[in-house]
């Protein structure tokens, strides 16, 4: 049977968030089932996130004990639902989304009730801390060769969130040729991927940090100084 790794409560007590830092528990699993245009993948690799630590802190809304962990991941597709349009998707090594309800919308979610992250909440029953997952056709992207499955998996979320700041809040013409972006504390996956998001666009990069090593490892990356 496949396994899966969850939060686990401490003695069923309530606890403070902030106060508290859950153990994890390994589980069996019922094998996973397909219906639709859903993908059964073969998970080879999960990346964890700081949200990951808010989680076993309860500081992260909607914890739930009974959905596996982590949001990122990568694997191999290994079953297709009845009614796929692309067959080719079978053997493939894929990207999951890290959520659901936003595919394409530059602007952010299309989804009326919002962007469920994946992993450790009642707002989505899946996670990537397990063996096999089940997701539709449409949220998964095919993996570049280039990548290790390390690689590949620590991408989506940390993406997602550098893509949301620089589109979505700060919008879309404030970061194309003739904008200038200041991003603060460089060295982080977040702040990293927003610059060569922006430097990809065209927009002129400015970036802080107390480290002259980040300062100049972001020039390197595109940024016009720091």
């Amino acid at each position: 049977m496949p396994k899966a790794i969850f939060l686990q409560p401490i003695d069923g007590k309530p606890v403070k968030p902030g106060q508290v830092y859950y153990p994890i528990v390994q589980k069996t699993v019922p094998p996973p089932t397909i219906k639709g245009s859903e993908l059964i993948i073969k998970l080879s690799a999960a990346a964890l996130n700081h949200r990951d630590l808010f989680l076993r802190q309860h500081l992260y809304p909607g914890l739930s004990f009974d959905v596996p962990m982590l949001a990122d991941g990568v694997g191999t597709v290994i079953e297709l639902g009845p009614t796929v349009r692309d067959k080719s998707w079978k053997g493939k090594r894929v990207i999951l989304n890290p959520g659901t309800g936003w595919k394409d919308d530059p602007d952010g979610p299309e989804d009326p009730d919002g962007y469920k992250i994946l992993g450790g909440t009642k707002f989505d029953p899946r996670g990537t801390l397990q063996e096999y997952v089940t997701v539709d056709e449409s949220e998964v992207e095919e993996a570049p060769s280039y990548l290790s499955d390390a690689e590949a998996a620590a991408l989506p979320l940390t993406g997602l969130t550098a893509w949301r700041a620089l589109i979505t809040k700060a919008g879309e013409r404030n970061s194309t040729k003739g904008s200038a972006v200041l991003i603060t504390g460089i060295g982080g996956g977040v702040a990293l991927t927003a610059l060569q998001f922006a430097v990809q666009r065209g927009a002129d990069v400015y970036v802080t940090s107390s480290s002259q090593e980040k300062i100049d490892k972001a020039i390197g990356l595109g940024a016009k100084g720091g």
